[in-house]
């Protein structure tokens, strides 16, 4: 199986996880934006950081509309893993393949620092390496962070146990302190932080490669 890695013009967090399934063992690809169609033999795909399109209208709202996503929405649809990280996980909302939206933080800076963050639920392949209610500390680097959705919305995500993390101490004002989420079929998963920056000793710390790690092996099992 494969890891197909999206590139849109203005990401910049590719050759990251390129690197961090390559330190897995995982066979990864990198697909360009304008391509129509996934690697026949991909798995998981994964929709990385960066400022796609320059966040012009909306962080990720452009590349929402990238030939490439057709087929993404299509594989998630039939039960394909997809991971969106940051800019990632915007353009999943804004393709609306996760709940919500990311608007500009509270306070309206750009956040650049290690994060505290609580596992909210290990009931999916993303989390499942993972202890209930753990504290864990992954990089954060945006400005456009703050997760927003409405209540009633909010408390479904809530009954399903999709809220995947949760800031300990919230850096830019999220509805219930949330950094990721995953969809009702618990297949498209999004966050804010970046794993892919916490998978080495050398880069202050490992708490981001069991993430990785869990979601590829389910993925490999489909």
């Amino acid at each position: 199986m494969s890891v197909t890695i999206l590139q849109f013009p203005g990401t910049n967090c590719e050759m990251d996880m390129a690197y961090a399934y390559k330190l897995i063992g995982a066979p990864y690809s990198i697909v360009w934006h304008k391509e129509r169609c996934l690697p026949k033999d991909t798995k998981l795909v994964v929709v990385p950081g960066g400022f796609s399109y320059g966040d012009y209208l909306r962080s990720g709202a452009i590349a929402r509309f990238s030939p490439i996503m057709q087929a993404v929405s299509e594989f998630a649809a039939q039960g394909g893993y997809v991971l969106g990280i940051c800019n990632g996980f915007q353009i999943l909302c804004e393709a609306r393949l996760l709940p919500g939206a990311l608007k500009r933080n509270e306070g309206l800076h750009f956040i650049s620092q290690s994060q505290k963050l609580r596992v909210a639920s290990t009931s999916n392949a993303f989390l499942c390496h993972y202890q209930q209610d753990s504290e864990i500390s992954l990089p954060i680097a945006h400005a456009d962070g703050c997760y927003f959705i409405d209540e009633l919305s909010l408390r479904t995500l809530q009954a399903n146990e999709q809220i995947l993390l949760t800031y300990v101490d919230n850096p830019n004002g999220s509805v219930a302190n949330i950094a990721g989420i995953c969809n009702e079929r618990k297949n498209v998963f999004g966050l804010m932080p970046h794993p892919e920056r916490a998978i080495e000793s050398l880069l202050g710390g490992l708490d981001g490669l069991a993430m990785l790690t869990s979601l590829y092996e389910r993925a490999s099992q489909r």
